[in-house]
């Protein structure tokens, strides 16, 4: 099944209700990730936000005290569609400087032959010039970034924009936020769940 996205504080209730829907639940740390097998056969894997690895004990208490501080001192935040651009800079938790942006990129029509080509035409120089922009806003935002980078949106177009010569130094890391077009407030649940941990579960 697909991860859960936890918040760090959370966590500990999120095991909590595992063990009391599966039973006792033995916890082991392998590989820098908490994982859980309970008595009837289910289990799970509970990663730290931003591809940290976790090396403290096999317990929900340490695991949440080190997702809290999981968030580098620089890393940033980049969600691209069709239809708009998002880009954060971030220090821990907090967000510095950041921007969104809209831009009409024209929908698909059913006319044919060369009206049909034209609107095609019209529509990859809309994507193109909105990809643009995401690019000349990320490379200003996040330039000279020391830490990772986490991405979504849709997978076409941030690959479009990180294609952009001046994004090379980036360095992107997991979850892929699957997210709307870009809005303030769609860029907040996006940091959100940056900074949540990543938990997979396989039901017995």
């Amino acid at each position: 099944m697909p991860d859960v996205l936890v918040p760090a504080a959370r966590v500990e209730r999120w095991i909590a209700n595992f063990e009391t829907r599966h039973g006792d639940t033995a916890l082991s740390v392998v590989d820098g990730v908490l994982g859980g097998v309970a008595a009837d056969g289910s289990r799970f894997t509970a990663r730290l936000p931003l591809a940290a690895a976790y090396d403290g004990p096999a317990d929900p208490a340490g695991l949440a005290g080190a997702a809290a501080g999981a968030a580098p001192d620089d890393w940033g935040v980049l969600l691209v569609r069709k239809g708009g651009f998002a880009v954060a800079r971030m220090s821990g938790d907090a967000m510095g400087e950041s921007k969104t942006g809209q831009r009409h990129v024209q929908g698909r029509t059913k006319a044919g032959g060369q009206s049909q080509q034209r609107f095609a035409r019209r529509r990859d120089n809309q994507a193109r010039q909105a990809y643009e922009a995401a690019a000349d806003h990320a490379a200003r935002i996040l330039d000279g970034l020391a830490g990772p980078v986490v991405v979504g949106g849709d997978r076409t177009a941030v690959d479009e924009v990180l294609a952009d010569r001046r994004l090379a130094g980036l360095s992107t890391v997991e979850p892929w936020l699957a997210l709307p077009d870009p809005r303030r407030g769609v860029l907040e649940q996006g940091v959100a769940d940056a900074l949540s941990l990543r938990v997979e579960v396989h039901n017995a």
